[in-house]
């Protein structure tokens, strides 16, 4: 079931958003290399501390999962596509990274993601960081009222696959409000027209995800919980939460004012 938003709490999601866009902009700016996947964690939890928010991810235990996800940040690292967990690598020059961050403030949820390169970037994860970066904006322009689901899973696949990049078919983006993960699913692939009308007061998490060799196979590390590319190639995930208005979309994690 689809929930409706009222106006009221989509302001309250806001503010869950902007915790988010706050511990996503500290944790990469302590981003460097030698600086540990830990610590980025850490500098994440302050920010939530701060805000008195609290974390959606941390103790997380979907049906797949062997553990609970121990960690308020999801780190992905080079051939990680998601939900890597922090540990005690130490970043190194050109390694790409995939932060990942959800916030709880006042009984409302945040979500989103970005990626970046720590160091001197090679050309290619440039290039894949700002593919997956034009996939998400395509995703939101469309994610309008009289739109579809699949109108915003056509927009994002379009630009992930004109460029050549793999998409992980059992992953994508998802609704969002009292918890992480409601309905509608949002996948990063589907045809126009198709799908749940999208309607004002909807909310939901658009998130592409790129495998930089154009294969959309992967797996599961032993950990449990991180995707890995299966060719090894590197990967992207940039993410957003986005209320659904007749006055257009209104992003919710925008991290413009950090």
């Amino acid at each position: 079931m689809v929930e409706l938003k009222t106006d009221s709490s989509i302001d309250a999601m806001y503010a869950a958003g902007q915790v988010v866009a706050r511990a996503l902009t500290a944790a990469r700016k302590a981003a460097d290399v030698g600086v540990s996947l830990l610590e980025l964690d850490a500098v994440a939890r302050e920010v939530l501390r701060e805000a008195g928010a609290g974390s959606p991810f941390l103790g997380y235990r979907p049906s797949f999962a062997p553990v609970p996800f121990p960690a308020v940040l999801c780190a992905s690292v080079n051939d990680a596509i998601v939900h890597g967990i922090p540990d005690g690598y130490r970043l190194r020059d050109g390694d790409l990274v995939s932060l990942d961050c959800g916030a709880t403030l006042g009984g409302w949820a945040g979500d989103s993601a970005v990626s970046f390169v720590v160091g001197t970037p090679r050309p290619a994860d440039q290039t894949l960081i700002e593919t997956a970066e034009r996939a998400l904006a395509a995703g939101i322009d469309a994610a309008v009222v009289g739109n579809r689901v699949g109108d915003i899973a056509h927009a994002i696949g379009t630009v992930c696959r004109s460029g050549g990049y793999g998409i992980m078919e059992d992953f994508g983006g998802h609704g969002i409000g009292r918890s992480m993960h409601e309905d509608p699913g949002v996948p990063n692939e589907g045809r126009p027209g198709r799908g749940l009308p999208l309607r004002h007061g909807m909310v939901i998490a658009i998130e592409p995800m790129l495998i930089a060799g154009g294969r959309d196979d992967y797996h599961c590390a032993a950990d449990g919980w991180t995707l890995r590319t299966n060719d090894g190639s590197r990967a992207a995930h940039v993410e957003h939460t986005v209320a659904i208005t007749d006055s257009g979309p209104r992003v919710l994690t925008s991290r413009d004012a950090c």
